[in-house]
């Protein structure tokens, strides 16, 4: 069975649109941690969020308050920083994937360069590793970037599946291949298969027969078609849509 990771990052977003600045007397909304509980009692497997440096969604009393509530289910995205892994240390979610991050982006806009990164990555993961906590990679479909995974001892990978997401109906099956690769290789290298970004109900279909896939984060997509449905409608299409495979 293929599992749902619901990223709240952009119920954060909306809270932020109103509350940046804290008001005196009122209790800001939307409340991401509510809304988690209520993507978890919906079905949802796990909660992803990114806390980015700039902090332009998810706060980090957001964090600490969904250590508190569902620390085994909390995957938490972060940059490869000392500051970060000292966070997710004293946090202890059950999962950390290492993403890149660039201020400039709107959101994440590709795959980590383990490869390149490996001397400052390796003591990271080790920490996190002795830590029991589950540490990820967000790479693209790239053998270089799954070999420099294995190198790296890292469990898990977690595929960008944004330019098969985005990618027009005669470029698709093209994108698709090369997530299939990646998802082998990294099979036959004993690390479990990921995959996230950009996904949506319309593209879902094709991608469930990735093979060796465990678990889909997806984030955007289901909270927009929330505002139609309600946050626990959207988790439960999007359940249905998963396990149709």
């Amino acid at each position: 069975m293929i599992h749902l990771g619901v990223n709240i990052d952009h119920l954060a977003t909306l809270r932020q649109a109103r509350y940046r600045v804290p008001i005196l007397g009122v209790v800001p909304e939307p409340d991401p941690v509510s809304l988690a509980r209520t993507c978890l009692a919906a079905g949802a497997h796990s909660i992803t969020v990114h806390l980015r440096e700039d902090r332009r969604h998810i706060q980090d009393d957001d964090v600490l308050r969904l250590g508190q509530e569902c620390r085994q289910k909390l995957n938490l995205e972060m940059a490869a920083t000392p500051a970060m892994l000292d966070f997710a240390l004293r946090l202890q979610p059950a999962e950390v994937c290492f993403v890149p991050e660039n201020r400039a982006e709107v959101t994440t806009e590709g795959g980590l360069d383990a490869a390149a990164k490996i001397n400052s990555l390796r003591p990271m993961i080790q920490k996190l590793n002795q830590a029991n906590i589950l540490v990820s990679l967000f790479l693209d479909p790239d053998p270089r970037q799954i070999d420099a995974a294995a190198s790296l001892q890292a469990p898990v990978i977690e595929l960008h599946t944004g330019r098969y997401a985005d990618a027009d109906t005669a470029q698709r099956p093209t994108a698709f291949t090369k997530l299939q690769e990646a998802a082998l290789k990294a099979h036959q290298l004993k690390i479990r298969v990921n995959a996230g970004h950009g996904l949506r109900l319309s593209n879902l279909p094709d991608l469930l027969s990735l093979p060796h896939l465990h678990t889909l984060n997806i984030g955007h997509s289901l909270v927009a078609h929330a505002i139609n449905v309600g946050l626990k409608q959207s988790v439960r299409d999007f359940l249905q849509a998963i396990t149709k495979k």
